[in-house]
């Protein structure tokens, strides 16, 4: 007997379903962990409404370092500048920036099959899951509700592993993961709206310096 295909999980359809339960009650607070500006528009226009948002940028894969202050200063002036961001007293924390941490989190300076790997292999997965892991820890500790990614609204980004990782870590303690696949319902065309509306800084690349390296030899922009 042939057996069905598997089916993705609909993440899009999990979050809605949670959103509609949080409709007019008092909003729960959602750390937000987010990679740059652009990735963080919509998201933020999206959900602001539902939670009480800090947004956690944690991201010791970007490389160089002017790049991942680059990117910090854009998400800092969006959300100064972003009326719902603003109308929903959305705030930001930096994590420390510390690179080695995404070396010895993904073994990729060891393995060069790892450091040749398209995005959505398994150095992308490590990296995922470290600053997931990371992200769950502070909103423990600070007794966050709900903790989730920006990565999702991205289609270089493997939705399935970041949901699959971010429920595994909730298992773990007391915080809820918030599912998501931000990129559905046009999220990802709406945050390419928002970044030409705001004139923000959009990179070519994913952030680690492999992702970097292979976008040269490609000469791909993403």
């Amino acid at each position: 007997m042939r057996q069905a295909p598997n089916k993705k999980n609909d993440y899009q359809k999990e979050l809605e379903d949670i959103l509609s339960q949080l409709q007019g009650k008092e909003k729960p607070s959602l750390l937000l962990h987010a990679c740059c500006g652009p990735c963080s528009s919509y998201v933020v226009e999206y959900l602001a409404s539902f939670f009480r948002i800090t947004i956690y940028y944690y991201n010791p894969n970007i490389y160089p370092q002017k790049e991942y202050l680059r990117r910090k200063e854009e998400l800092s002036r969006f959300i100064g500048e972003f009326p719902p961001a603003q109308q929903n007293s959305v705030t930001l924390v930096e994590a420390d920036y510390n690179p080695e941490a995404f070396y010895d989190a993904t073994h990729a300076r060891e393995d060069p099959a790892l450091q040749e790997e398209k995005e959505r292999g398994e150095r992308c997965r490590r990296c995922y899951e470290l600053r997931l892991a990371h992200s769950f820890s502070y909103a423990e500790t600070h007794g966050f509700d709900y903790f989730t990614t920006t990565l999702s609204i991205s289609p270089y980004k493997d939705a399935e592993k970041i949901n699959e990782i971010g429920k595994t870590l909730a298992a773990r303690g007391s915080v809820l993961f918030l599912p998501s696949d931000f990129k559905k319902k046009n999220g990802f065309l709406r945050s390419l709206q928002l970044s030409k509306e705001y004139d923000m800084y959009r990179q070519d690349y994913c952030g680690c310096i492999y992702s970097l390296r292979n976008r040269e030899k490609s000469g791909e922009e993403k």
